[in-house]
């Protein structure tokens, strides 16, 4: 037996990042009173001092930085190993939690810093998730 993989649920404060994500777009959230964008989604700024409401939603480029990492190596019955679980840094500031998309997982294969981009993966009619592939 294969089990399934656990997919997110939407939220009413994560719709509109989901909603992107089915479209092709890598939507976060900018605060207008900083003009920093911010990741995971909330209804107020995060950044020390503001604390602004007066936040919008954004489509970024979907480029950044391979932050940090680790290979998974222990397989599990929904996830073939070994598997890239990664955080990558947004061109646009924020850093967010993923998966490299890379055939050889080795330290050689990824380097800090290396630059990446989001690789839209559709699991059914309403997940659509973003994984990162080195550019």
């Amino acid at each position: 037996m294969n089990p399934q993989k656990p997919l997110p649920q939407a939220t009413p404060e994560t719709q509109e990042y989901w909603d992107g994500l089915q479209r092709g777009e890598l939507r976060i959230q900018r605060c207008r009173a900083c003009n920093r964008h911010y990741f995971y989604p909330r209804p107020f700024c995060p950044h020390p001092g503001c604390h602004s409401r007066d936040v919008e939603w954004t489509t970024v480029s979907g480029k950044g930085k391979l932050h940090s990492y680790v290979i998974a190596h222990r397989a599990h019955p929904a996830f073939a190993a070994p598997y890239v679980i990664a955080v990558v840094a947004l061109d646009e500031g924020p850093k967010m939690m993923t998966n490299i998309l890379i055939d050889d997982p080795r330290p050689e294969t990824l380097p800090a810093d290396a630059p990446v981009e989001i690789v839209y993966e559709t699991v059914n009619e309403k997940v659509t998730l973003p994984k990162f592939r080195l550019v």
